[in-house]
């Protein structure tokens, strides 16, 4: 879950992005529930990609490849809160 992970936050001296899920029951498979969610593998190569170009070592227009390549609606609104 998300919220478990998160709670580290404070204690990490770096950049830290978490991934997980808060619920259950939003889709019929797995892989589904992942991609709702946002935490399957194009989420998960997302998030990477987005935290090195915060850090400098990638820039903007890797990201917004990586959201056409990966199919990510940009727009969606934050799973948890739906």
């Amino acid at each position: 879950m998300r919220a478990f992970a998160d709670q580290v936050r404070a204690f990490v001296p770096m950049k830290y992005t978490v991934l997980g899920t808060d619920g259950f029951g939003r889709s019929d498979t797995r892989a589904n529930l992942r991609r709702f969610f946002e935490v399957d593998r194009y989420y998960i190569a997302h998030a990477a990609i987005a935290a090195l170009a915060a850090e400098g070592k990638m820039n903007a227009k890797d990201v917004a490849r990586a959201i056409k390549q990966y199919k990510i609606d940009a727009d969606k609104a934050n799973p948890v809160s739906v």
